[in-house]
């Protein structure tokens, strides 16, 4: 994965925010969408590609873009950076494959521990039980 190729490929539009805010929301653009193509990018090999496609159908348009926007901040360029960075984060998360678990069994400290544990549980609602006067 190519960062500086993919920051290159990145496009983006900016639009008035909605919602409350006053005069400032109604004439200022600081709501920032960003859009990426997944199939065109040069930035990303062949498998990213595909790993991104699966991992990220329910975000991507029937072209294979990947659409993000923000308007958190009143500034634009404030949610430019933000929006890359989630982006990229979006991304990376996406192409890491995660490491396969090895089963491991339970030391015997452990399950000496779970033992006890059960025990003390057990003595304990023992105890709550009204005494049993030999009848």
């Amino acid at each position: 994965m190519d960062k500086k190729q993919i920051h290159r490929e990145l496009q983006f539009k900016a639009m008035r925010s909605s919602g409350a805010g006053g005069q400032h929301v109604n004439k200022v653009s600081s709501k920032v969408e960003l859009s990426f193509n997944v199939p065109a990018s040069e930035g990303l090999s062949d498998r990213e590609k595909q790993r991104i496609q699966l991992k990220l159908k329910s975000r991507l348009t029937n072209e294979g873009a990947i659409v993000l926007q923000c308007d958190e901040a009143r500034s634009q360029h404030r949610n430019k950076d933000l929006v890359v960075k989630r982006f990229f984060e979006m991304l990376k998360k996406a192409v890491t494959i995660p490491k396969k678990r090895k089963p491991t069994k339970p030391t015997r400290s452990s399950k000496e521990k779970r033992i006890k544990s059960k025990k003390k549980t057990a003595e304990k609602k023992a105890y709550r039980k009204k005494p049993d006067l030999g009848k």
